[in-house]
């Protein structure tokens, strides 16, 4: 199963799309740190194990370049609810399937969620 929140439609950017969770590096901080404390904010986990997929890079509007690390969560403590409802209108877990049918926020996701996730 899968784990996307829809982004919220005031967002600026991938308004009402499924996403996956995630946010901004804070100065000084290691990408498994970041890891760590997005989740932490936004859906109230600790992640505690996890396997780094992959670096992408892509353009936002206007001209600024947006970099994910991207990670798949294997263990947690606690249970996910959506603490930012400013961010994600809702949270949900998906089959493969259903993921792939879903309006997502990136194009590659798909591929993504189907070379690390069963169905």
């Amino acid at each position: 199963m899968i784990l996307l929140g829809q982004r919220s439609a005031a967002r600026p950017f991938y308004p009402a799309v499924w996403d996956v969770f995630g946010g901004h590096v804070e100065p000084g901080e290691r990408y498994d740190q970041t890891l760590v404390r997005e989740l932490q904010e936004e859906l109230g986990i600790t992640p505690t194990q996890w396997t780094y997929l992959k670096t992408r890079t892509s353009l936002h509007e206007p001209a600024d370049t947006l970099t994910l690390h991207l990670y798949v969560i294997t263990a947690w403590e606690g249970t996910p609810v959506n603490r930012q409802l400013d961010e994600h209108s809702e949270i949900g877990w998906f089959s493969l399937a259903q993921a792939t049918q879903l309006k997502l926020a990136d194009p590659t996701y798909p591929e993504l969620f189907s070379q690390h996730m069963d169905s």
